[in-house]
């Protein structure tokens, strides 16, 4: 993403005109990179166009301040009141996670304090905080998501939990296990009985393929469904666990892992 695409996105999410997105974007990276860690800082740098980055670099540990003191300083580089910049941010965020950020700023709200979520995490991931849900109702949003009956969400879930379960670690395994309803435990279980414990590294059009052939549907079906679940996996596990997750994964599966 080009830096004039980045601003453009913040415009869009915060309905401001060109040059105060961009005041917006570089007082919002560079306190963030004033309270994350270097090397929370250099993956979201990554995603950022190279114009941008320095706003994120800055030597030494980072400042231990609160989410309050967040918004202010931002508010303070921005000129503005501190409501005001608090939406500001949330803009920031959004576009960077539309520009493919996501995983990145999962990590780093693992890294902050809870309560930054009501800055850095949008939509509807934003309205409640991330925990166990219900086997039903994880099935009701994958249903909702790809557009399936309740079967068929259950056999898509199904599907996608042992492939994954596959192709990651088994203590990865057993930390999902932990924070998923008893219902979505055994499917995990039996991917990692078939690795053997260990993280079979694939590619996405390859995960596409098996979990088709598992759920009994085309690859370009399963690549919808496999974006449901991981959707609804983001709602039902903690920011934490959802990065640790997406770590073992090749970076290709950012195609599934956007957030729908």
């Amino acid at each position: 993403m080009e830096q004039t695409e980045l601003i453009a996105a913040v415009e869009a999410e915060s309905g401001l005109e060109a040059p105060a997105a961009a005041r917006a974007v570089h007082a919002t990276l560079q306190t963030l990179g004033e309270r994350v860690s270097s090397a929370g800082a250099r993956q979201v740098a990554q995603r950022l166009p190279a114009e941008l980055r320095p706003a994120l670099e800055r030597p030494g540990d980072p400042d231990g301040f609160d989410v309050e003191e967040f918004v202010l300083r931002i508010a303070r580089r921005e000129g503005v009141e501190a409501e005001v910049a608090e939406v500001h941010a949330r803009g920031v965020f959004a576009a960077l996670e539309h520009a493919g950020a996501e995983v990145e700023i999962a990590a780093l709200v693992a890294e902050l304090p809870i309560d930054f979520r009501t800055v850095l995490v949008t939509g509807d991931a934003a309205e409640a905080p991330p925990g166990p849900i219900p086997a039903e109702a994880f099935y009701e949003r994958v249903a909702e998501r790809a557009g399936l009956d309740h079967d068929e969400a259950r056999r898509a879930t199904v599907a996608v939990l042992e492939e994954l379960g596959n192709r990651i670690t088994r203590g990865e395994v057993e930390d999902l296990e932990a924070e998923l309803p008893p219902e979505l435990r055994p499917p995990l279980a039996r991917g990692d009985q078939e690795s053997h414990g260990a993280a079979r590294r694939i590619g996405l059009r390859d995960f596409e393929r098996e979990v088709a052939e598992r759920e009994g549907v085309t690859p370009e079906e399963a690549h919808d469904h496999i974006r449901a679940v991981f959707a609804t996996l983001r709602e039902a596990v903690s920011p934490k666990e959802f990065s640790d997750m997406t770590a073992q994964l090749p970076d290709e599966f950012r195609a599934v892992l956007a957030r729908p």
